[in-house]
């Protein structure tokens, strides 16, 4: 399931449609994401070259080369979902929702793509909905059996959603959250949610939103773990060539912006008058011109310069500057930026997986929260920006001590 690493200026195959894929942004040679590393191992780091493309066929954007997934998704995989109260919020929210809109079902039944450690379906349990995650990195899925949610620790492809039609029944939900971008191989997925999915179900997703990332210059979306970036247009040519059709679309403000998409079998809903809507305001933002794409790309190399330069400054000046949240994008920017530890002294993060490790290829040191102030940084890079209200809120005290927050989306700025 994995794609040969290719060459620089290669012409890649859509892993949708087989068209080719025309790129139009190269990030340079990247670690994985979440790869935090010891600071005494010695060991060769994997890297791959991060480049985007949009294929001239069915225009869906993409990675041009696949990191397998066994790298990615594995015991240690230190993401949890529960981490941010925003999240958490947002996603019992979500689970009351689907709740409600099977409660008149005859024994509903919700199933979860990539379930992390449980933060939706604990919910879902708890509403006495029957339910089941697949979450194929175990670290995080005891995390939530340990909460009472029933886990597989498999990925979701057509044998593994086969076998659970098998012995459970259809499913009335399947829902993914910001899972199925992640996911190259997605005929197999979508062969698991026909063999899965009731006749009048629906298959909810939601992931990071192309018209954000262009809009907002959002270039560190762009890592090994999303291999997609959908816009509702690429969607619903998706959804055709796999039988279902797209029914509806919401915008959210969560993780820097992205969409919710649900999918039904094709004729057994309505769609909304949303779904036109948004690919309207697509089509009006030229969101799949190449010129349009360019500009990003543009936009890209002036963030870059721009955050080099000012660190760089700041270092010359004598400041002392740190950084807030060691999130997987964070990997893209310090990476493709040169932003090492002469730049950032080190990085505070609330995961305890990832403190006292070094971040990804860049090897800034992970710090508790409590470093943060101790002593306070005369500024502090905001790589977790979309928890910006959520963090700065917080830390109400840094600011209080004369501390500066450096943002760099949608530009470069200091607040």
């Amino acid at each position: 399931m994995t794609r040969p690493v290719r060459d620089a200026g290669a012409v890649a195959e859509c892993r949708i449609c087989t068209g080719s894929v025309e790129e139009f942004l190269d990030l340079g040679r990247q670690p994985l994401s979440d790869a935090f590393r010891r600071p005494d191992d010695t060991a060769e780091e994997f890297f791959y070259r991060l480049a985007v493309g949009r294929c001239a066929d069915c225009a869906m954007v993409q990675l041009v080369e696949e990191v397998p997934r066994e790298r990615m998704f594995h015991e240690h995989y230190p993401y949890h979902s529960s981490g941010s109260s925003v999240m958490r919020e947002h996603f019992a929210r979500t689970a009351r929702g689907f709740a409600a809109a099977v409660s008149g079902a005859p024994d509903p039944f919700i199933v979860e793509i990539g379930c992390n450690d449980g933060v939706l379906l604990r919910t879902v349990r708890e509403a006495g909905v029957r339910h089941l995650g697949f979450e194929p990195s175990a670290g995080v899925a005891r995390l939530a059996a340990g909460d009472g949610v029933r886990v597989k620790v498999e990925f979701f492809e057509a044998a593994t959603a086969a076998a659970v039609r098998a012995a459970e029944g259809p499913a009335d939900v399947i829902y993914a959250a910001n899972t199925l971008c992640h996911i190259p191989y997605l005929d197999s997925v979508f062969k698991g949610i026909d063999a899965l999915l009731a006749p009048d179900g629906v298959f909810v997703f939601e992931d990071p939103y192309l018209g954000d990332i262009v809009a907002k210059t959002s270039f560190d979306q762009i890592y090994d773990e999303h291999f997609y970036f959908f816009t509702a247009a690429s969607v619903r040519a998706m959804a055709r060539r796999f039988g279902l059709e797209l029914v509806d679309t919401e915008r959210l403000p969560v993780h820097g912006g992205e969409v919710r998409y649900t999918l039904a079998r094709a004729g057994a809903r309505r769609p909304s008058p949303a779904v036109d809507a948004l690919i309207a305001e697509e089509e009006a933002a030229r969101l799949g011109d190449p010129a349009t794409l360019a500009g990003f790309t543009a936009s890209v190399h002036r963030v870059r310069r721009d955050l080099s330069a000012l660190l760089e400054r700041l270092r010359g000046e004598g400041r002392t500057v740190a950084a807030y949240g060691a999130t997987a994008k964070s990997a893209t920017v310090t990476n493709f930026c040169g932003i090492g530890p002469d730049l950032v002294a080190h990085v505070s993060d609330s995961t305890p997986a990832k403190q006292g490790r070094l971040t990804p290829g860049a090897h800034l040191p992970v710090v508790p929260p409590e470093r943060f102030a101790d002593p306070y940084p005369d500024y502090a890079v905001l790589f977790a920006w979309n928890h910006a209200d959520e963090i700065m809120a917080k830390e109400q005290a840094f600011r209080d001590a004369g501390g500066k927050w450096v943002l760099y989306v949608p530009e470069v700025r200091i607040v």
